[in-house]
Parts: C-alpha cells; sequence; structure tokens
C-alpha cells in the first residue's frame, strides 16, 4: 500500500487532512500529524512513529512537509529511516492543498517520481496573483 504523510508546524497538516477529507472523501491511506506549539521534539517523534505504526516495509510513503528542512519535516524522514522505510520513501516540502490533492488522485496508481513531479508542477502553477478588475463608479454618480 502507499500512504500520503503530511507533517507540519502548528496544524497547517491537519488541516489539509481535514480539507482533502471534505473534498475526496475519507482515506485510510492519508495520515498527518504536526509539531504543536510547545510541543518537545521527544513527543513530536513519538507521534510520528504511532502514526506510522501500521506502515510496512514493503509500503511506500509520500511525505509531505510544510518547510524544506524543518522540524517536522527532518524528524519525519529521520524516523522513517529508523523504521527502514526511508528506501521507499518520496519527500517534498512547501505542503500545499494542490500537491496534497494530487497526490491523493495518483496515490495508488501513478508511478511515485511522476507523481511528485506533477505535484511540484500543481504547487508553481497554483500559485500566481490574481486581477482585481473594478467596476466603474460612473453609473453610481447618476440620480
Amino acid at each position: 500500500m502507499r500512504y500520503l504523510v503530511l507533517v507540519s508546524h502548528g496544524t497547517l497538516a491537519q488541516g489539509v487532512h481535514s480539507v482533502l477529507k471534505m473534498l475526496m472523501g475519507e482515506r485510510e491511506d492519508v495520515k498527518s500529524t504536526s509539531l504543536q506549539d510547545g510541543m518537545g521534539a521527544d513527543e513530536y517523534i513519538a507521534n510520528l512513529k504511532e502514526l506510522l505504526g501500521t506502515v510496512t516495509p514493503s509500503d511506500e510513503v509520500l511525505l509531505l512537509g510544510d518547510i524544506v528542512g524543518g522540524s517536522p519535516l527532518t524528524n519525519a524522514l529521520n524516523v522513517l529511516s529508523e523504521l527502514g522505510l526511508l528506501p521507499r520513501t518520496v519527500a517534498l516540502g512547501g505542503m500545499n492543498l494542490p500537491m496534497a490533492m494530487t497526490a491523493l488522485m495518483g496515490l495508488q496508481t501513478q508511478d511515485m517520481s511522476e507523481l511528485a513531479e506533477s505535484m511540484v508542477n500543481e504547487a508553481r502553477s497554483g500559485a500566481r496573483r490574481i486581477a482585481i478588475v473594478q467596476d466603474s463608479d460612473e453609473d453610481e454618480d447618476e440620480i
């Protein structure tokens, strides 16, 4: 089986997970946890180990973290390594909802490297400035 594992600071991972459930339904292949304010690294690592408890060495993990080099992602990679899962893991940073949705749509069917590339492309194309056009006030001035 393949798993999408979301990790973050604060509640971003759980928030993204919640929206995925709302938009795409409840799925057992999505897991999330985060480093909460005031939480120590030991508690976060214990949460990660519990979260990954059902993942076996024959499974694959698509790990999506909020910040490249951040504690949640770095510790998740360390835990995956301890559990012998790192060789079957693809990790990405810069988590956002379009990336997570793309991941979930192709998680069980798409090649992991291609899926990771699609996720990065989705993140790039999904972030853009929106031009705001304001209506003219001329009509409102007439009585």
